[in-house]
């Protein structure tokens, strides 16, 4: 907004000699105080690459809608690559190197990306091959071509929901407890349970690695002898969840983990894979902050 201008000189008197110096490189406002440099909006990046494949038909290709859906959101202003709004139809990217959000929201475009969810059975070890000749999670895999590695780790004893992906950057965040994903446990222990137990797993409770704390906790169900209990935290270090509740007297029976972020376990059967679907994929991208 700019300053108003000062009335000129009228009725011939004498103007008024300024006390401004000159030379002084400031001018004053209505307040007496020097006016703040304009700011200069940021020069916008040209993301065209004239070698690459045009952004609706790559939209579209990944699920977002058809090909006509996507060129009225490219219109409309609701796709963004690498943080540069774009609104032109005519636009050719790289699906490898270029970065693309829609309404705020990653979207995968390179499409030797892969992202399964797997219900790891009982007794299953968390690797792709054991030297032991237990088990393990790569005995499930042997018709996929792709490298894939797992998200974390559930140990033998513990079932239930495995993120594997070929996906390196996404699976590093999401194990990494800075961007905090939350982890959802349900855990069958010894009843009855104390009343301020939840509270003490909150607060935390000091394991021989340092202290751990729960996000959350809450009692699903009890009976006598048992209960069910929801644990969620975001933390991934081993067998945490057993350790904790071990350490406040009530060992875990059974656990089963249901939810990683946004993915959830469902009624997927165990030892099944399925693939995610582009919404939950995004959800995962929006959880670890990319």
């Amino acid at each position: 907004m700019s300053t108003p201008r000062r009335p000129g000189n009228q009725g011939g008197r004498p103007a008024k000699k300024s006390n401004h110096r000159k030379g002084s490189g400031t001018s004053a406002n209505r307040g007496g105080a020097p006016r703040p440099p304009k700011r200069q909006a940021p020069e916008p990046v040209d993301v065209h690459d004239p070698d690459g494949v045009r952004l609706q038909k790559l939209l579209a290709a990944a699920g977002v809608g058809s090909r006509r859906v996507c060129e009225n959101l490219i219109s409309e202003g609701r796709v963004s690559v690498d943080d540069q709004v774009v609104t032109e139809l005519g636009v050719r990217i790289d699906p490898l190197k270029q970065v693309v959000h829609v309404d705020g929201e990653r979207v995968v475009l390179d499409e030797s990306r892969v992202y399964l969810a797997f219900n790891k059975p009982l007794g299953v070890v968390s690797t792709m091959n054991d030297d032991l000749g237990r088990e393990s999670v790569g005995d499930y895999l042997t018709q996929r071509k792709e490298r894939l590695f797992h998200v974390g780790r559930l140990d033998a004893d513990t079932e239930g929901l495995l993120l594997l992906t070929n996906d390196g950057e996404l699976a590093n965040r999401l194990q990494h407890p800075r961007y905090g994903v939350p982890k959802k446990y349900l855990a069958v222990i010894p009843a009855p349970l104390p009343r301020g137990l939840g509270k003490e797993l909150r607060d935390g409770i000091e394991l021989e690695d340092g202290v751990a704390r729960v996000d959350s906790f809450k009692v699903v169900d009890s009976r006598p002898g048992w209960a069910m209990v929801e644990v969620v935290l975001h933390e991934g270090r081993n067998r945490i969840v057993r350790r904790m509740l071990e350490a406040v007297g009530h060992p875990v029976e059974s656990l089963v983990r249901t939810d990683v972020g946004p993915v959830r376990l469902g009624d997927l059967r165990p030892g099944k894979l399925r693939p995610l679907s582009s919404s939950e994929v995004a959800a995962l991208y929006k959880a670890a902050g990319l």
